[in-house]
């Protein structure tokens, strides 16, 4: 059993506890001496550490997702928590519980399961209805997508978040689908359980959360699609139209062409589906932020993807509000600059939707974009 917890450690502990290893890098500082940087997670978040001497020694003990015993000292540095580790060593598999390394989603499996089946028994197409049910009674992939989270980093990004996230993104769909009378809620509620299907095999977690091979060759909304394809193909008589119609919910759910979508949306349900998407995207992603800082009060430390600082309220002492006013300055943030070998970024283009500035309205979405939405050529003066 665990000792102690990333969200537990606090300044000038001393540490001895087991943690999983998510990243593991050797540099050399400016004096040409080798340390080692080490992302040190548990269920509840995750610490950086830093490994300054017998570099070789500790570093051929272990790789990066094995699981380490640490003795360290916790400190402050640059307003982030950090462990210096004076030594570690390697953990079995089989002597931890995987439940206490990799976060999971606050809500109980057992709760988002009957709120999935009462969603799909409100549908009324029968088409639709078989198809959802040929995912999600089959119980080899209900395993995966109940467990998997719904991206590698940034949002709902814990043992059970893609279910989490797709249940939300349905909820707001029912929402929607209630005020606007004209929109296909059953064609809505296929694409938010759908749109990122692929995931189960884009994304590892058995682990820490990572890309696949076939995950950074072909990506969840390829991957998706051709899911769905098998899926329809074995129902008799599914309609072609409609068939068509929830594949483009994947294609186009992401929005733009630069935000990793083959596709823009093309019919009503899919303009509200990328919209929703995000929506639940970004609110969680805000939360995650949020939930993850050491005080509960005052501001956020700065987000990057978000280009900002988030605001938690006033510190209450006994009763009466203090007003905080001391408020942080912008760090200088210095993007790396692209180079042949940077791959990442690429890779994870496909995410690159949820990463964009949080305050960007409508107008600036589109701006210097053709915003037809049902224009019958591309950027390129081709057949979009």
């Amino acid at each position: 059993m665990k000792e102690i917890y990333v969200n537990q450690i606090k300044e000038r502990d001393r540490i001895s506890s087991t943690f999983l290893v998510r990243d593991k890098i050797t540099a050399m500082a400016k004096n040409g001496k080798p340390y080692m940087t080490l992302k040190l997670m548990d269920s509840t978040g995750e610490v950086e550490a830093k490994v300054w001497d017998r570099i070789d020694e500790l570093s051929s003990r272990f790789g990066a997702d094995d699981f380490i015993r640490v003795e360290a000292k916790a400190s402050v540095y640059m307003g982030k928590m950090q462990l210096v580790v004076q030594q570690l060593e390697k953990i079995a598999d089989d002597s931890v519980d995987i439940g206490d390394f990799l976060p999971v989603s606050g809500r109980s499996a057992e709760d988002m399961r009957n709120e999935l089946e009462q969603l799909l028994d409100s549908l009324e197409n029968p088409y639709i209805r078989d198809l959802l049910r040929s995912f999600f009674d089959d119980s080899v992939f209900y395993r995966l997508y109940s467990r998997a989270p719904a991206a590698k980093s940034m949002h709902h990004t814990y043992i059970g978040g893609l279910l989490e996230h797709s249940l939300a993104v349905a909820a707001l769909a029912l929402d929607v689908a209630k005020r606007y009378p004209q929109v296909d809620r059953d064609l809505l509620i296929s694409g938010a359980m759908l749109h990122d299907v692929g995931k189960v095999q884009e994304l590892s977690f058995d682990r820490s959360f990572d890309y696949t091979d076939e995950g950074k060759l072909l990506g969840h909304i390829v991957m998706g699609v051709q899911m769905i394809e098998d899926r329809v193909r074995a129902i008799p008589g599914f309609p072609a139209e409609l068939s068509m119609k929830i594949k483009h919910l994947l294609l186009s759910h992401h929005g733009q062409y630069d935000f990793g979508s083959p596709k823009r949306p093309k019919f009503l349900e899919a303009v509200i589906l990328n919209f929703i998407d995000d929506l639940d995207s970004k609110i969680n992603a805000v939360q995650l932020h949020v939930e993850k800082e050491q005080q509960n009060h005052g501001w956020t430390s700065y987000h990057r993807l978000f280009d900002r600082y988030f605001y938690m309220g006033q510190q209450k002492t006994e009763g009466v509000s203090q007003e905080v006013t001391q408020y942080p300055s912008t760090p200088e943030v210095v993007m790396p600059a692209a180079s042949p070998g940077t791959s990442q970024r690429s890779d994870n283009k496909r995410e690159s939707r949820h990463e964009r500035p949080l305050g960007a309205t409508l107008g600036e979405q589109l701006k210097s974009r053709n915003v037809d939405l049902f224009t019958r050529m591309n950027e390129k003066g081709e057949p979009s």
